[in-house]
């Protein structure tokens, strides 16, 4: 127990803060220096009334000496130590500098939690730089709006006059022009400010869908129960604001709906206590299309699962239709990207299961297991072209993994720009970043 192996650092802590020598403690309580040297040093456990007698000799409660340290702020450490890779970090004792130094160890705790969210914001914002449509049309607007105040600015500046008419339909044209500039700067920054907010950012139908799968955790007890309908869903749903949204969030919910139909959450719980998680077995259970099972596996409450569950949606092109993101795996928002590699070798072989155990490169490295497949959304004609999709479900390890994969894992990064793994054959752009000496820590260039 977390609380018991850090009692006896508790109490040579507050034996020390009062000034008090072993040889007297010991004294005071009735039992010899040595025993509670060993005591303070965590080798024996202690109860009842020398509990008592201890507290009262050191003007504390007893409680104090045996709550411990919570123990999230234990597991974090832990986390902070399996992220940082150092082989001589001392794991057997994190409780007990835990127990001596609260302070320090909330502390590292937090600046651990700081750096990780500075990572995901660099990843968030190289794939926002390299493949945000909007941002491009923005850019875009601005640059050739000042090109045309630029060529007509230069019409006004030769030398001769101008006709009245002409150059007060010039005066016209630059009025517009820097009023048109003036309005797309301020929604270049508008765009800016909001991509500050990460998750939370609007305006992109996609986005609006994301919005609304996340505040309901991407489950929907009304459409497992049936007393909605998906259509109805989307239409009451306070996250979509745009008619686009709205049609996006139906489809998605119809494909939710229509699953959970076919495989009833209580059945699905017997079957997979039955038969395991295993997305060909279950579809084989249920009769239907693998694509489904691993849809509603990631539709399902973390507790049923009893681990987390990420899943991405995208078809031919790559583009990404849907996506549930999930913690220890970096997932793209615009595709194009290293992590999605079993997604899209899945689109090469139509039909065909695809099951690929990565190892996410970075800092906080992870292995994952993703089960992949593609599947023809409609019909196939001889006068049309099949419309293929692919779908990935994710299911993150729960513990942090060891810095270099295990044999049967495929190394990714999140996206060239931003990964140091120098052989990689599938590169495309050099990265951002170079390593560090004497480690695998990056900073930029």
């Amino acid at each position: 127990m977390v609380a018991d192996s850090m009692t006896g650092s508790r109490i040579r802590e507050r034996r020390l803060m009062l000034g008090m020598r072993q040889a007297d403690l010991a004294r005071d309580v009735g039992i010899s220096a040595s025993y509670l040297n060993l005591i303070e040093h965590n080798r024996r456990r202690i109860g009842g009334k020398l509990l008592v007698a201890l507290a009262q000799a050191l003007g504390v409660e007893p409680s104090l000496l045996t709550e411990g340290v919570e123990a999230a702020l234990v597991a974090a450490l832990r986390e902070a130590a399996a992220d940082a890779r150092t082989p001589a970090v001392e794991l057997d004792r994190v409780d007990e500098f835990a127990g001596r130094f609260p302070g320090w160890a909330e502390v590292l705790t937090e600046t651990h939690g700081r750096i990780g969210a500075l990572e995901r914001t660099v990843r968030s914002l190289s794939d926002r730089l390299t493949h945000d449509p909007h941002l491009a049309a923005s850019l875009h607007e601005v640059l050739s709006t000042a090109a045309a105040i630029r060529s007509t600015a230069a019409i006004l500046a030769e030398p001769g006059e101008l006709e009245a008419e002409w150059r007060d339909r010039f005066h016209k044209n630059l009025d517009e022009d820097a009023q048109r500039l003036a309005d797309s700067s301020r929604a270049l920054v508008r765009f800016l400010d909001d991509s500050d907010q990460g998750t939370e950012r609007r305006g992109i139908p996609q986005e609006e869908v994301e919005a609304f799968f996340t505040a309901r955790g991407f489950h929907f007890p009304e459409l497992e129960a049936r007393t909605a309908t998906a259509g109805e869903l989307a239409d009451r749903a306070a996250e979509l604001d745009s008619r686009a949204a709205r049609k996006l969030a139906a489809a998605a919910l119809a494909d939710y709906e229509a699953d959970a139909r076919d495989m009833p959450l209580e059945i699905l719980q017997e079957a997979l206590a039955r038969c395991g998680l295993l997305p060909g077995v279950l579809a084989r259970e249920f009769g239907v299309p693998v694509h489904r099972v691993l849809r509603r596996l990631a539709a399902l409450p973390e507790e049923v699962l009893g681990q987390p569950t990420g899943l991405v949606v995208c078809d031919a092109s790559g583009s990404i239709l849907f996506r549930k993101p999930v913690p220890g795996f970096s997932l793209p928002r615009f595709g194009a990207s290293c992590p999605l590699w079993p997604l899209f070798t899945a689109l090469s072989q139509p039909g065909v299961p695809i099951w690929r155990r990565v190892h996410q490169q970075g800092r906080a490295a992870r292995d994952s297991d993703c089960f992949a497949i593609s599947w023809t959304a409609q019909p196939v004609a001889f006068d049309s072209d099949p419309v293929l999709r692919a779908v990935m479900l994710i299911l993150p390890s729960v513990e942090a993994q060891p810095s270099e994969p295990a044999a049967e894992s495929r190394p990714v990064g999140a996206s060239c720009r931003i990964c140091v793994r120098r052989s990689c054959a599938a590169r495309r752009e050099p990265s951002i970043l170079r390593p560090a000496q004497g480690g695998e820590q990056v900073v930029l260039d």
